[in-house]
């Protein structure tokens, strides 16, 4: 792997940071924009007007990072990491990392700023989860778990209450680890979304040659 070299850039805008590599011989170029809404490949689709299929993720402590890359690499779309601090990606364009301020709220507000229709969204945060869903977004949990607008409100109401019986010292310790059945269901069901917004949305896969007539 070509060496990479990180440096702070000038200002801060938006709340979030950007971040650029010098080109020393042999290295690439890293550039983390503050502001990237990157087009899902779909140029050759009648419909590439359209910006759908990008894939979010809240990076942090997401342990199925890997199983995104696979699956968006499949399909060709691009995923881009939203994260408090810089970590190491896979040397594709397809993905990108966000860096933002290392408050409470801000990787859950630059997605949900940035985040469109039809985008997907993979997160464990619950609050996330339910803000993205308003603005028309899929959402998935690491464990394959699909939040929608009909389970929503349970899932946070569950929350809440884990939450206050943590507080009274009923509860302890936080969620089992993640499974290899759990990583099993989440690239099943990633494809599955997938597929089902390219199906709602008549757009085909880029990867897929045109049926015969």
């Amino acid at each position: 792997m070509t060496p990479v070299r990180q440096t702070k850039s000038e200002g801060n805008v938006n709340g979030c940071r950007s971040y650029s590599a010098p080109d020393p011989p042999g290295a690439r170029r890293v550039v983390f924009s503050t502001r990237t809404r990157r087009r899902s490949r779909l140029a050759d689709s009648p419909t590439e007007d359209i910006d759908l299929l990008h894939i979010f993720v809240d990076a942090d402590a997401c342990p199925v990072k890997d199983e995104i890359y696979r699956v968006a690499g499949r399909h060709g779309l691009e995923v881009t990491l939203v994260a408090n601090s810089w970590m190491h990606t896979p040397d594709k364009r397809s993905v990108s990392i966000q860096v933002v301020d290392h408050g409470s709220d801000a990787a859950d507000d630059w997605i949900v700023d940035h985040v469109q229709a039809h985008d997907i969204v993979v997160t464990s945060d619950i609050p996330l989860a339910n803000r993205c869903i308003k603005g028309g977004a899929s959402v998935l949990g690491p464990t394959g778990k699909l939040f929608t607008e009909d389970n929503i409100g349970h899932v946070l109401a569950t929350r809440d209450l884990l939450t206050d019986l943590r507080g009274a010292g009923e509860i302890t310790g936080g969620p089992p680890p993640l499974r290899q059945r759990d990583r099993s269901r989440f690239l099943q069901q990633l494809d599955v979304v997938i597929q089902n917004i390219r199906r709602r949305h008549a757009v085909d896969d880029p990867r897929t040659p045109p049926r015969e007539r």
